[in-house]
């Protein structure tokens, strides 16, 4: 498994939280969000999916990943 902490912009309240991390469960990854950081800690099986993956993911709820 990898452990990742990305840098994330636009995230402001518990909806946001969920969007993300829901999403990152979709698609077979797990995320702890924290919003006072802006960041976002990722684990996923890079033998399964890709961080390029795991950056879509975030980016189709509309956030940008730095």
């Amino acid at each position: 498994m990898n452990k990742m902490t990305l840098q994330v912009e636009g995230m402001s309240c518990q909806h946001c939280v969920h969007s993300i991390e829901g999403a990152l469960t979709e698609i077979g990854a797990s995320g702890k969000v924290n919003l006072a950081m802006s960041t976002v800690e990722v684990m996923y099986d890079e033998g399964k999916i890709s961080l390029e993956t795991v950056k879509e993911a975030i980016e189709e709820q509309g956030y940008e990943v730095l």
